[in-house]
This record gives structure tokens, C-alpha cells and sequence, in this order.
């Protein structure tokens, strides 16, 4: 329809608000323009959501001579707009007829579904009719089918009650005339057909048939019971006393061999019916032996107990081999445990074979291991009964040790100290290895005959001889010292003259101790081997009750006595030369020689001693290390004390002090080594101790040496080289350089000031060393005394 020039000036004043409108129509959600854009990829810059008409008409003209094609563009532009209008123009109209077609669709389908379901209804209707025309055919056929199989299972039941019925007949006849073998295949087959009838029990013949055969089976029962108690006749079960016991499984041994060979085929090889005949006849004889036994106790010997013992576990072995233990009821019968090997020869395979007597002797250590003995399931079948007794055992073993650790005592004392054999590196004493020998061989017996409690009393005998054979034999043994300072006594020095020796532990003695030590060692070693080899002998639940630490660190002490006394023998020998270099007259030394005599004493002594130390103590290397490290910790301290007594002391007399004390310093390090034809590097312990002990030493000389003006300086130096805050070390560097006692107040005054203040409730470090003497002061206050006796006396 035209339109007129008002409808035409409307629309031109409308074209801004249409413009905002289809502007804001078509900002479009960021989902949906992604959907769009998803369904019509387009690469046209005019279907951006971010259209921009200003830069695309920037790009259509860049320059002023591309506007020359400016119509040619507005062509195309208009060209495209007339085909989006056509387009659009197409679509609307397609629309417009959509709803129409949409309504006469559904009207049509909505009569096919009616006419559809009217056909669903007509078959369903003639299938109706269809299945009661084939129940109707089919009624007559279901009837005689019923009947055929109600009347098979007629048949078939009569025939089964007509075979139950001839069967039980049968069944009683040949048990009256014992007919066993026709029996066993008969009634197998009456059972079965009668558990055809389980649930026709309600009917009286079937209930009778039932339990007339019952009755069969009782009797057949109770006539083979008969039988075989006719077959084989009981004798009068005697138990002889424990001496006779092995003629008991002898017995058993010719009675099982007769079974085998006259009623072996009688009975199925899974019925295990000879073993069933062992296993009893073990029952019986471990019953009857502990009531014999408890009626006789007092009659038991130790002998008689491992002779019984041994024949019985010979016996329980025998089955081990001969049965596998399927017919053991219970499983209180307890398998033994394999041990692990091992060189150690507590972990040796110990357990025991078919032999006579069980007895292990010395040699046995040396034989090699025996095969392990596989588990016997039938271990304690019968020897269990045994263990309610085996304190006779364990109280012969308490008596024989006892006699035992006297045999050594006399022995030691008829023999004397072993001798010398330095090539041997210290001998162990002999008696250690015989008492561990016999340590084996009660663990051993105790071990086969329990694994109970008597394993747990065995344990505390085993520690009570551990204990007496350290006191007794180790301790006991070792060389007396006199006195505690130094070997002095009251007779020493009434004899004790200027520059004399002090009495010194021979070659023999110090011997003696190097393998009293080695043998300290060599137990401590084998008893913590026998705890483990207890543990492992023992019931698991008494492993906790197995403890030998009490005894190791018994051994541990013979130890660190033995090393106590070589340090001390060796530090009293050193003794007398300290002494000599503290009564020198230092001041007057006038020029710096060689070492000075006293050092060459104590470069001899130590040349004497420590080389027979260490070769008697060479296959206890770390025991040697520790005698080189308390020789030191005990000499340093000692020689630093004699140091403090050299007073005055000249320069020329510090600087010989101090050659003497580099000397000794070297003597020291070398110690471990010293005398030896193989120079090994002494252990970084032993090294740092000797350094740092002797390094002090040099620093009191050089202090010594330094000049005391000016004060300040002499306090400050003192400080830088010792580190000590002791106004009593400072005093004795003080009297040492032999200054006037203003001089010394003064230099104690600036000495003090130069301290840091004490904590708070603390004193201060001059009353802390008065009321705590160090080992230094109460060694001089030792010597102190010696000089007083002497004096005196």
C-alpha cells in the first residue's frame, strides 16, 4: 500500500528511536552470541557482536583515493541489504503458514491413533479366544501327564521299598551269621535307599523299616567291638620303675610290628590305625609314669631321671620317623623350634639324636654342625610328664657347678699364675672355656627334657656361677694393690730413698692381669651368646624372664678393675720422677740441655710397661686403647700438679721445663705404638686427649715465661693462652714465677677485675674450686700426707 508524505515524515522522525531500539534489541548475552556464532560461523566483519562502523569504514577506504570506488561500494552494500530483505521477506511469509500446517498434522494423528489402538483391541480380543480354545485342547493331555508321573513315582518308590524291605531282611541274616565283608557293601546300599524315605517317616512300616535298621547297625557294632576284643586280648597294664623303661618301648616296638604284619590289611590306610595304637599306648605310659613317679619322688636320681628321659625321647624320635603325626588330637604337644646357623657355639645345632646318654664333651665345640633334626610332632608326648621332677636335675646341676668353680680355685691356687707368652697376645685362663663347655651341655639336657620353667631355674644357676667364677677367679686373683695412692704404703716409704723406685707389679703379674682381662672378655662376649641361645631354647612366653645383663656388667667391672690396675702400677712407677722434677731447684738452672733425668725415667718405665701390656692385650685391641686413654687421663693431670710445685722457676728453668714437657708430649702420643716393630696411627680419642692435656702444660710453662711488667699485659696474655678463670691456677702461675707477695696482690686484683661478673646466687669460681678440690689438689694433698709419715717417722 503507497504510503503518503506524512506517513513518510513520521517515519523519518521515528528512525532514531527505531535505531536505539534495534541497537539494544540486538545486544545479545555472551552464551547466546557464542551459540550463534557455534551454529553459523561467519568470517563477515558485519556479523561481529562488536561491530564497529566507524573502523570497517576505515578499512574499506583507508586513503582519499580509495573514496573514487565509494559507489561501487554503496552498490554492493545496497545489493546485499535487498537480498537480506528478500530473505527475511521469504521467512515471514514461510511462517505465516506453520501454525495452519501444524493443526491439520495434529488432528490426523490423532485419528491414526485412534484407529490404531481399535486394531490393538481387536487382536487382543481373538487372542483371548485364541488361548481358551488351546486350554480347552490341551485340559485332557496336562491330566494324563499328571497321572504318568504320579504313577512313575509309585512305581519307583515300591521298587525302592521292596529293595529296602529284601535289604534289611538280608542285613539281619548276615549279621547273625557275621558275614562282615557282604555286610560293609550291603548296608552302604540300604542307607542309601532309605534316605529316599526321609519324608515318608510319618507311615508306621516305613518308621519300622527305619529302625530295624538301627538295630542292624548297633548290632554289627557291638559284634565287631566283640570281635576284636576277642582278637586281641588284654593284658594286665604293668608300669615298671623308670630303669626298666626302655624294655617298655621295646614292647610296644614288637607289638606294632605283629599288628602290621596279622591285622595291618583289616582296616583302610587313611584309619592311620597303627600310629592310633602308638599314640595311645604314649597316653597311657606318660599317665602311668607320673603316678608312679609321684609315689616314688624320693627314690628319683638324676641318672635314673636322663637315663628315663633319653630312652623316651629316643622313643618320641622313633615315631617321628616311622608316623607324621595326622591322628594328634590336640595341639599341646609342642614341635621344637630349628635354631639358625651360626658360628657362634651357643647357636649350634645342639638338638639331640638316638644315642645312649645325652653327654656333650670339650671336643664337641670343635666337631662340626649336624644336620638339623626336622620337627617331631610327638616331642613330649610322653617325656612331658618328666618335667614335674627335673629339680632333681637342676639341683645336680647347682651341686656339680659348685664343685666346679672349687676345682678351679684349687687349681689356680696349685698351679700359680700362667706364665709369660707374650707371642700368644694374652692367654684366656682354661677353666672359662671348661665352664662354658659344661654351660652347653646342662643347656642341652635342660633343653630336651623342657622348655619350661626348669629352662628359667637352669637360668638363675647359670648366673649365680657366672657371678662366683668373676669374684672368685677373675677378681679374686688379681695382683693386690697396697695402697690406693700410687702401691704406697707406710713400709714403702720407710724404705723409699732419694730418686729410688717404687715397687712395680712383676712381668707375671702384669701377665696375669692381661689375661684375667681377656678372660673377662671372652665371658662377657659368650654370656651375652648364651642368653641369646637361652631365649631361643625357652617357651616364647618366658623369653622375658631371661636376663643376663646382671652378669655381663659383672664382667664389664673385672674389666675395668684389670685396666685400672695396669694404669695405676704404670702412673706409680712414674710417680717417684715427678716427684724428683718438682724438688729440682729451677731457679738455678743456668743453661738448656738435653731432656732432663727425670723425663728418662718416665720414657723407661713407660718402655717397660706398656710394650708387655700391649702384646698381652693384642687380641683385645679396644681394652688396650682404653688402658692408653686412662694412663693419660690419670699422668697429665698428675704431671701438671708437679708442675704447679716447681716454684720458683727461672726463665732459663721454664724454658728446660718446656723441652721436657714437648718430650713427654711426644713420648705420650706415641704411646700405643711405643716399642713396636709395626707403627700403627694412635686411635683420634687417645690423640686428642694427650694434645690437649699436654698442650695445657705448655701453655703454663710459656705463661710462666712471659714477663710480669707490664701487669696489665702479663693478666691479658695469661687469659689469651689458658682460658682458666681460677684465681687459685693463677695464684700457683704467680708463685711458680716467684714474685713478692705486693706484687701478687696486685696482679690477683687486676686478675679479678679482668673476670666477668658470676650469675646471680652463684659464688664465685675461686670458692667453688676451695670447697670442690679437684683431682690435682686432692692427689698433692695425698702426697702432702706421705711427706708428713715420713717426716715423722
Amino acid at each position: 500500500m503507497p504510503r503518503g508524505p506524512e506517513a513518510a515524515a513520521a517515519m523519518e522522525e521515528d528512525e532514531p528511536e527505531l535505531e536505539a531500539g534495534l541497537e539494544a534489541a540486538l545486544e545479545l548475552a555472551p552464551a547466546v552470541q557464542a551459540a550463534i556464532e557455534q551454529v553459523f560461523p561467519s568470517q563477515d566483519p558485519l556479523d561481529r557482536a562488536d561491530f564497529n562502523a566507524v573502523e570497517y569504514i576505515n578499512t574499506l577506504f583507508p586513503t582519499e583515493q580509495s573514496l573514487a570506488n565509494i559507489d561501487e561500494v554503496v552498490n554492493k552494500i545496497r545489493l546485499k541489504i535487498r537480498r537480506l530483505d528478500d530473505n527475511i521477506r521469504t521467512v515471514v511469509r514461510g511462517q505465516t503458514n506453520v501454525g495452519q500446517d501444524g493443526r491439520q498434522a495434529l488432528e490426523e494423528a490423532q485419528k491414526a491413533i485412534q484407529q490404531l489402538f481399535g486394531k490393538i483391541k481387536d487382536i487382543k480380543d481373538k487372542a483371548e479366544k485364541s488361548e481358551q480354545m488351546v486350554k480347552e485342547i490341551t485340559r485332557d493331555i496336562k491330566q494324563l501327564d499328571h497321572a504318568k508321573r504320579h504313577l512313575t513315582t509309585s512305581i519307583t518308590t515300591l521298587n525302592h521299598l521292596h529293595m529296602l524291605a529284601g535289604g534289611v531282611d538280608s542285613l539281619e541274616a548276615m549279621t547273625r551269621r557275621r558275614q562282615y565283608g557282604e555286610v560293609a557293601n550291603l548296608l552302604q546300599g540300604v542307607v542309601n535307599v532309605l534316605e529316599h524315605f526321609n519324608k515318608y517317616m510319618g507311615i508306621p512300616q516305613i518308621r519300622q523299616l527305619s529302625e530295624r535298621v538301627k538295630a542292624a547297625q548297633n548290632e554289627l557294632g557291638q559284634q565287631i567291638l566283640a570281635d576284636f576284643e576277642e582278637a586281641f586280648p588284654s593284658q594286665g597294664t604293668k608300669v615298671a620303675w623308670l630303669d626298666k623303661i626302655d624294655r617298655r618301648y621295646a614292647w610296644i616296638k614288637r607289638q606294632l610290628v605283629d599288628y602290621e604284619e596279622k591285622y595291618g590289611r583289616m582296616f583302610p590306610p587313611e584309619w592311620c590305625m597303627t600310629e592310633r595304637i602308638a599314640v595311645e599306648f604314649c597316653h597311657v605310659t606318660r599317665t602311668e609314669l607320673a603316678k608312679i613317679m609321684r609315689t616314688r619322688a624320693k627314690e628319683i636320681e638324676v641318672k635314673l631321671l636322663l637315663f628315663a628321659i633319653q630312652r623316651t625321647t629316643n622313643f618320641e624320635g622313633l615315631l617321628a620317623k616311622r608316623f607324621s603325626g595326622c591322628t594328634l588330637a590336640d595341639g599341646s604337644v609342642k614341635k621344637p623350634e630349628v635354631p639358625l646357623p651360626s658360628t657362634n657355639p651357643f647357636l649350634e645345632d645342639e638338638t639331640g639324636t638316638e644315642t645312649d646318654e645325652i653327654v656333650i664333651e670339650k671336643s664337641d665345640m670343635d666337631k662340626p654342625k649336624k644336620s638339623k633334626v626336622p620337627d617331631n610332632p610327638f616331642h613330649g608326648i610322653v617325656s612331658k610328664c618328666f618335667e614335674p621332677h627335673l629339680y632333681v636335675y637342676i639341683e645336680s646341676q647347682d651341686k656339680n657347678l659348685g664343685e666346679l668353680i672349687d676345682r678351679f680355685v684349687a687349681d689356680f691356687k696349685a698351679q700359680g699364675p700362667p706364665k709369660p707368652n707374650v707371642d700368644e697376645g694374652g692367654a684366656v685362663l682354661p677353666s672359662c672355656a671348661d665352664l662354658f663347655v659344661y654351660y652347653k651341655k646342662c643347656m642341652v639336657q635342660c633343653s630336651q627334657l623342657s622348655t619350661g620353667e626348669p629352662m628359667i631355674a637352669l637360668t638363675t644357676i647359670f648366673q649365680k656361677y657366672l657371678r662366683e667364677y668373676a669374684w672368685k677367679i677373675l677378681s679374686g686373683n688379681l695382683p693386690k694393690t697396697t695402697s690406693s695412692s700410687g702401691g704406697l704404703t707406710i713400709t714403702s716409704l720407710l724404705k723409699e730413698k732419694e730418686g729410688s723406685e717404687v715397687a712395680k707389679f712383676t712381668l707375671e703379674e702384669l701377665c696375669l692381669i692381661c689375661s684375667i682381662l681377656s678372660t673377662a672378655e671372652y665371658c662377657l662376649a659368650t654370656t651375652q651368646q648364651l642368653e641369646e641361645k637361652l631365649k631361643e631354647k625357652v617357651d616364647a612366653s618366658l623369653v622375658e624372664r631371661i636376663n643376663l645383663m646382671g652378669e655381663m656388667d659383672t664382667f664389664s667391672i673385672v674389666i675395668s678393675n684389670s685396666i685400672q690396675l695396669l694404669v695405676q702400677d704404670l702412673d706409680a712407677a712414674c710417680d717417684p720422677a715427678l716427684t724428683a722434677m718438682s724438688k729440682m731447684q729451677w731457679q738455678n738452672v743456668e743453661h738448656v740441655g738435653d731432656q732432663s733425668p727425670y723425663v728418662t725415667s718416665v720414657i723407661l718405665h713407660i718402655k717397660q710397661n706398656v710394650p708387655i701390656i700391649r702384646d698381652n692385650l693384642a687380641s683385645t685391641r679396644k681394652y688396650f686403647t682404653q688402658f692408653c686413654i686412662k694412663f693419660a687421663n690419670s699422668f697429665i693431670p698428675k704431671f701438671i700438679n708437679h708442675l704447679f710445685k716447681c716454684k720458683p722457676i727461672s726463665m732459663v728453668g721454664a724454658e728446660q721445663l718446656l723441652l721436657d714437657t714437648h718430650s713427654l708430649k711426644m713420648v705420650l702420643l706415641d704411646l700405643p705404638s711405643i716399642g713396636s716393630q709395626v707403627v700403627r696411627k694412635a686411635p683420634a680419642s687417645y690423640t686428642k686427649i694427650v694434645v690437649k692435656g699436654m698442650t695445657r702444660a705448655e701453655m703454663i710453662l710459656k705463661v710462666v715465661m712471659a714477663p710480669h711488667e707490664p701487669p696489665v699485659v702479663f693478666v691479658e696474655n695469661y687469659v689469651k693462652l689458658l682460658a682458666d678463670c681460677s684465681t687459685d691456677t693463677f695464684q700457683k702461675i704467680l708463685d711458680m714465677k716467684g714474685l713478692k707477695r705486693s706484687e701478687q696482690s696486685s696482679m690477683l686484683d687486676l686478675f679479678r677485675q679482668r673476670l666477668p661478673a658470676p650469675p646471680s646466687g652463684v659464688e664465685n669460681s675461686s670458692s667453688l674450686s676451695l670447697s670442690t678440690p679437684t683431682p690435682e689438689q686432692e692427689s698433692s694433698r695425698i702426697r702432702k700426707l706421705e711427706k708428713l709419715i715420713k717426716k715423722r717417722l
